[in-house]
């Protein structure tokens, strides 16, 4: 079976296609690209190892029962089925070969060519564990929707669970959550954890208050958005310590199981453990395997982060006709951030299809930068315009809104913002204990008698879902 599995990916690879474009990635800059080559009617093949164009910056809100997944989520079909030579396919990408312009794709098993003109990657990045790898096993992360719905469905538990212990230890631990680094996401997921365990918690659950809950922020650097640096950084962790919240700064981890992290502080070199039943990883990324690839194919160099060295023109290596562009890319300190992935996507499709000069360098329009801290709270810095407070969180509500794809996406955000920030509710939380059979009870044999085989029916034990 696996020989003629293995014979059919040969001819596969052996009998290719050809395009215009091909187009690798669905995020911001991928579909940016496709959008733009649209325009000018340009057939492209896109490529995505998801079948959806995630809009990750709203993941939190996904774990935090505010939004679905798929109101941030929506099929990357959907999204270019009436777009003229457009040809989506899921797969993943595991060979380029620059010379010849061609790459091999696996799906359901097999491989398959095409030769291009021209190849756009925009495959994004994924979580960086600063060589502690070992961490991703203990710890939640926010990179994709099923990272989001595990750690819905942890936040659940922990809450369900502590509110039927009798144990104040475990209780303790169960109502603890640390977040790893003090970033965007580490900020709006520790807002809106405090938030939960003040306003729809309490509420739901009789015998839990605020006070009860405990979530702690870790953050090697000394201020809390590092980015935003300044007079915002210092609102921010203000505005969370008067939620709730604890700040630690200057501090590293050193350590996590199960059941809790081990932070050192930089400065005095103290170690302390804090118990916790959640632990989750926001603290940076580093390039999608898929930057490796194309690296070794045109002889690109990378960063650390293992992000593309890309040129002034978002091309890759000495080829002229391949491109990268987003996360996956390093170029003169821009932020990972998607206005810079969408700009950079539009700006190499239209040189793909003539509209700009080819070698045209990238100038990055900075239309500003914004981070959600809790309810009616946020910061917004356009160039040296800086907002934060209640004005600053509608300006967040309402550029999310109009990035979120799709009328009906909309629509239901808005909604489910409506009744998760004005009133007290969270519909899509759901959790449901997981079945656990009891192992047969071995019969009683009384010495004095002969052995009877019996046998005792497996009988359905609840316990908590993982």
């Amino acid at each position: 079976m696996s020989s003629t599995v293995a014979g059919r990916a040969d001819v596969d690879a052996a009998v290719h296609e050809k395009t215009q474009v091909v187009i690798v990635g669905s995020g911001f800059g991928a579909l940016a690209a496709a959008k733009t080559l649209a325009k000018s009617k340009t057939p492209f093949v896109l490529i995505s190892a998801t079948t959806e164009h995630l809009f990750q910056p709203l993941l939190y809100q996904v774990a935090t029962g505010v939004l679905s997944a798929g109101e941030i989520a929506p099929p990357v079909r959907a999204i270019l089925e009436k777009v003229p030579g457009a040809d989506v396919r899921l797969g993943r990408v595991v060979e380029v070969d620059a010379e010849a312009k061609t790459l091999v794709y696996e799906a359901s098993g097999q491989r398959h060519t095409i030769e291009y003109r021209s190849l756009i990657a925009a495959t994004g990045a994924t979580q960086a564990y600063f060589g502690r790898d070992e961490f991703e096993e203990v710890t939640y992360k926010l990179k994709t929707v099923e990272d989001a719905e595990a750690l819905r469905t942890q936040i659940l538990r922990c809450f369900e669970e502590a509110h039927t212990t009798s144990d104040p230890v475990a209780r303790e631990a169960l109502l603890t959550f640390v977040v790893v680094g003090a970033g965007a996401t580490g900020v709006e997921l520790a807002g809106e954890i405090k938030g939960l365990a003040r306003r729809y918690f309490p509420k739901a659950v009789r015998n839990l208050t605020a006070d009860d809950v405990r979530v702690t922020v870790v953050e090697g650097a000394g201020v809390t958005l590092p980015a935003f640096g300044g007079k915002l950084s210092e609102y921010t962790q203000n505005s969370l310590e008067k939620s709730g919240v604890e700040i630690v700064l200057n501090t590293m981890v050193t350590a996590i199981d199960e059941h809790g992290v081990t932070v050192s502080s930089t400065k005095t070199k103290e170690e302390t453990r804090i118990d916790a039943e959640t632990v989750i990883w926001s603290a940076g990324v580093r390039a999608n395997d898929f930057a490796e690839v194309l690296g070794q194919a045109t002889g690109c160099d990378t960063d650390r982060a293992g992000r593309l060295l890309v040129n002034p023109d978002l091309t890759v290596g000495g080829f002229a006709n391949v491109y990268a562009v987003g996360d996956m890319t390093s170029l003169n300190g821009l932020p990972g951030q998607s206005p810079v992935a969408m700009q950079g996507g539009r700006h190499v499709a239209k040189i793909v299809n003539g509209k700009r000069k080819p070698g045209t360098p990238f100038k990055y329009l900075d239309k500003g930068s914004m981070s959600i801290i809790s309810r009616f709270s946020a910061v917004v810095r356009v160039r040296k315009v800086e907002l934060k407070g209640f004005f600053a969180w509608v300006i967040w509500l309402a550029v999310h809104a109009m990035y979120l794809i799709g009328f009906r996406n909309r629509a239901v955000a808005i909604m489910s913002w409506f009744g998760s920030f004005i009133g007290h509710r969270r519909p899509h939380f759901h959790y449901a204990q997981e079945a656990m059979e009891v192992p047969a009870v071995p019969p009683v044999v009384d010495d004095d008698e002969p052995a009877e085989t019996s046998v005792v029916e497996d009988k359905p034990a609840l316990v908590p879902s993982a």
